[in-house]
């Protein structure tokens, strides 16, 4: 697909490697022999050798170009170990961090630190938050960011036309609210967040081709309700503006009006993204969840995430629901971002 061609370029021109926390997962090796196949970048697999074997063997996947790597006797892990200890800054004890380190996110999240691997893909078994935890301990997040986000690209072909289009925060952040310092005082604000979150989507679409018109979303077009989400989607929008003046970003809209052109005519003719919305922005982590998944079973979208946004290396969540061919696209995503 048109969407994997900016991707696929950068793998070509710069081979990277990519580490699985779960090594034994037939979805796992079954995408990782096809990554290899097709040359497109080199796997590490987290876990016991013979186990790994094994599974392959079990499922007929030939993973033998790949490096296995066992947390429990890699030869390395008094180094690593020093490095995670340093890292977390009095937070862990060595013997902490050694228990923490005999498991595979944690141990892969190191691989990437550490440059033995330029990204990361796990979720298949772990929960989304046993993936983030020991991305925000160990990579941290990037120079400017306040918060690790997610987003979605969704894709279909409609009329022989490819459409595309970008929603977020729909799996990492359950809801917003003011940050206080330990005397009372607002740090970050809810709306900062939010308007954060648009932000880093709107530069996740842009990477994946899409000129990114975002719409935070609420039941309200421009106070037409009250309560609820509405001021905080209304106040993103100005927050998002002070992050990136050059953004075309409005709201707060209900969803007709960011994606019908006839609704925006009547609720909001001057808006430059109202009616032609591609990049949509979700007040509560409820409505983005529910909203990706309604396009994509009945709007028929492939849908592509959740892609972490704000971290310093691309560390990337499986739904534990996954395929093999999800893990597949995933992969690629990782990767070529990497």
């Amino acid at each position: 697909m048109a969407m994997f061609d900016k991707l696929l370029a950068n793998l070509k021109a710069s081979r990277k490697t990519i580490v699985f926390t779960e090594g034994t997962d037939p979805r796992i090796l079954s995408a990782a022999e096809r990554l290899m196949k097709e040359n497109l970048m080199g796997v590490i697999l987290c876990g016991n050798a013979d186990e790994v074997k094994a599974a392959a063997a079990a499922g007929g996947f030939d993973v033998s170009a790949a490096t296995v790597i066992d947390p429990l006797t890699y030869p390395e892990i008094d180094a690593m170990i020093a490095e995670m200890v340093a890292l977390r800054k009095g937070k862990m004890t060595e013997d902490e961090v050694r228990a923490a380190l005999k498991k595979s996110n944690y141990f892969g999240t190191m691989l990437v630190k550490m440059g033995k691997a330029d990204a990361l893909l796990g979720g298949a078994t772990y929960s989304t938050a046993d993936t983030v935890r020991p991305a925000l301990q160990i990579i941290k997040t990037k120079k400017g960011a306040n918060l690790v986000s997610s987003s979605f690209i969704l894709f279909r072909e409609k009329d022989g036309v490819e459409e595309k289009i970008a929603m977020g925060d729909c799996a990492i952040n359950l809801g917003y609210s003011d940050r206080l310092d330990k005397d009372g005082n607002v740090v970050l604000s809810a709306a900062q967040q939010l308007g954060e979150v648009a932000v880093e989507t709107a530069r996740t679409a842009a990477f994946f081709g899409i000129d990114p018109k975002v719409a935070v979303l609420s039941f309200s077009t421009y106070g037409s309700g009250k309560g609820g989400t509405v001021q905080l989607s209304h106040d993103a929008v100005i927050e998002a503006r002070k992050i990136d003046p050059e953004l075309v970003i409005d709201g707060e809209f209900q969803f007709d009006a960011a994606v019908s052109a006839e609704v925006a005519k009547t609720k909001c003719p001057d808006s430059k993204v109202a009616g032609q919305a591609n990049t949509f922005i979700f007040p509560l982590i409820e409505a983005g969840n529910i909203g990706y998944k309604i396009a994509q079973r009945l709007g028929g979208y492939a849908a592509y995430g959740p892609i972490l946004q704000g971290l310093n290396a691309p560390i990337n969540d499986l739904s534990r629901g996954c395929n093999a061919d999800e893990v597949y696209a995933m992969a690629i995503i990782t990767a070529g971002m990497a």
